[in-house]
């Protein structure tokens, strides 16, 4: 097994996420099987307590994990499938040696973090990085694993000590680090520093690792005057030290890796067997970039949710929008509307917000109302839906989005006036959305039906259906709560608002649809989880036809895109134009 650190300096969020992807990601096309492994000093277990605002969204693994947002990147570049595992956190490593120590494993020792901890830590990521994460079941040959944190954090220590004892254990041959740092560049002078990054070399190398590659993040590539100084003061060669400049999309950091000879460069270091030849999947990777830069149609959508002040509390959402608007050769446009801003008491506060955010609403081509918790702006993305389902847009409700959809249908065409979710109004007359027998309130963390689960499809003429290649059903990520109150269903179906998926038992309301209305679906589970660069998300996709016109053409094709519209699947040219393999969803896309 080969081992790839990569490590940060200088500011935290500096993107070692990316990176770490990036690399796998060119590993992976040179025919090896890659693994990644996310480490998080903090002490809570995972992150599904945490606010979206503090570390953006919470991803949702087939097994139920709830993890870092990163773990989502290693998915969507490298295609593969991860266990709540892969993700460390300091609050696992402890639980697990306070387990062990409770047990009495440790003979009556005193516990310390040296060499108990460190141990347990270098354990976690040996065992981890054997289990297999490709569709073919095969074991990884290469483990990219990823430090959270920047390097001096006090509570990165034990993680640092970990792997400064590791890199002598699995041998020099098998183990390299990769240090990410930033070199800024003062708009006052337009100079390229290189003081942070020899700093935090310095620091790197003080607790006992030292950079094999030490990658620069800057936003101008680097001058070669400025590389050959980090050579110098960082005590690497000049073709050691890699630039990643600010570019148009991130598809583009694996072609910038790879034309700095990366590759190359863990090819001797690591002794990797690699043969040299044409690698169709960076081609794709090109093709993707290329395509991203020059789209002109544009197809906007607005997403009305309660975090939309930081965008990586939708992260997955993006990526999905952004896979489907690629595959029909068009530019996104993300309008963000707060919810609470499409409501009444906006209006009396601040007039000005509540009719800026109702512009953004009607000029968009489509609607999406993504999952969330809590009560505020609730209200507001029932009046989007409300909008949205009057004026025939194309609408798409995630989790919660799905669950509103219900109320707002409920209450201006059923006329239930008070119909709600018991968890915004415990006593309303109508519970069209209700709690879950197996959810306990007693517990915050891990307690609500996570993780892949069967979507059963009850009819055959499911717009949804369609799109996911007419599949009998589906195997999507949930993470809720709350569910559509089954009793109620028929009310809801007489006047044509349609419970098109179901779970296994039929007791679970899946995927609503609503007749005579363009694209107007919900889901209770969470299809951008799963969605990626060159297969995007089937109900993300179905709402990006919609808002560019063309769904229609596309259902009556068969699910087939016109050839403009389409991936080339050939290596030899990057542009859609020439020899184009038709896109079409297969019905094993979820499995």
């Amino acid at each position: 097994m080969k081992y790839i650190l990569v490590t940060g300096g200088v500011i935290s969020g500096i993107g070692k996420g990316i990176i770490a992807s990036s690399v796998g990601t060119i590993l992976k096309s040179c025919g090896l099987h890659v693994t990644a492994i996310k480490i998080d000093p903090y002490i809570n277990i995972d992150a599904g307590t945490f606010s979206p605002y503090e570390h953006g969204e919470v991803f949702v693994l087939d097994d139920g994990g709830e993890v870092d947002l990163d773990l989502g990147n290693y998915e969507r570049f490298l295609d593969i499938r991860l266990t709540k595992d892969n993700n460390l956190t300091t609050g696992k490593i402890y639980q697990s040696v306070i387990n062990k120590e409770r047990r009495g494993d440790y003979l009556g020792k005193t516990v310390q973090v040296v060499p108990h901890i460190t141990d347990a830590i270098q354990e976690w990521v040996m065992r981890q990085a054997k289990i297999p994460v490709d569709d073919d079941g095969l074991g990884p040959q290469v483990c990219v694993i990823e430090l959270g944190g920047t390097v001096g954090d006090i509570e990165s220590m034990p993680f640092i000590e970990a792997f400064r004892q590791f890199q002598f254990k699995v041998k020099r041959e098998n183990f390299c680090n990769i240090h990410v740092s930033l070199v800024p560049q003062p708009s006052a002078t337009g100079e390229q520093k290189t003081k942070p990054t020899q700093n935090s070399v310095r620091e790197l190398r003080g607790l006992g690792l030292s950079p094999d590659l030490v990658v620069c993040r800057c936003s101008t590539p680097l001058d070669n005057a400025v590389k050959e100084k980090i050579s110098m003061f960082c005590h690497v060669e000049p073709e050691q030290v890699i630039c990643v400049h600010d570019v148009s999309s991130i598809y583009r950091v694996p072609l910038l890796l790879e034309d700095q000879g990366v590759v190359d460069y863990f090819c001797h270091r690591l002794h990797l067997p690699i043969e040299m030849r044409p690698r169709k999947m960076l081609t794709k990777w090109k093709e993707i970039s290329d395509r991203s830069d020059r789209l002109l149609e544009h197809c906007s959508i607005a997403l009305v949710g309660k975090y939309t002040k930081f965008s990586d509390s939708y992260a997955s959402v993006i990526k999905a929008l952004e896979h489907s608007a690629l595959a029909i050769n068009h530019k996104l446009a993300v309008k963000y509307i707060d919810s609470a801003d499409l409501e009444a008491a906006t209006l009396h506060q601040e007039p000005v917000k509540y009719h800026e955010a109702w512009q953004k609403l009607c000029s968009a081509d489509g609607v999406l109302v993504p999952g969330g918790f809590g009560v505020r702006g609730t209200e507001g993305k029932i009046q989007a839906i409300s909008w949205a389902r009057k004026q025939k847009k194309p609408f798409l409700g995630v989790c919660l989005g799905m669950q509103l959809a219900v109320c707002e249908f409920a209450r201006n065409v059923l006329d239930w006036q008070d119909a709600n979710s018991t968890e915004f109004d415990p006593e309303c007359k109508y519970p069209v959305v209700i709690d879950m027998p197996e959810h306990n309130p007693g517990q915050m963390g891990g307690t609500m039906r996570l993780g892949k689960r069967r979507t059963i499809f009850k009819t055959t003429n499911s717009i949804l259906r369609k799109l996911y290649g007419d599949a009998e059903y589906v195997d999507e990520r949930h993470r809720h709560r709350f569910e559509v109150n089954p009793e109620l269903k028929q009310h809801f179906e007489e006047k044509g608002f349609r419970f098109v998926g179901q779970d296994m038992e039929g007791e679970r309301m899946e995927v609503i649809e609503l007749d005579d209305h363009l694209y107007f679906v919900g889901v209770q589970y969470h299809p951008e989880f799963t969605s990626r660069p060159i297969k995007p998300s089937p109900p993300y996709f179905g709402l990006l036809l919609a808002a560019a016109g063309k769904l229609q053409s596309y259902l009556q094709k068969g699910c087939h895109l016109s050839p403009r519209d389409t991936y080339s699947d050939r290596s030899g040219s990057s542009s859609p134009d020439l020899e184009i393999a038709e896109l079409k969803f297969p019905s094993h896309l979820q499995d």
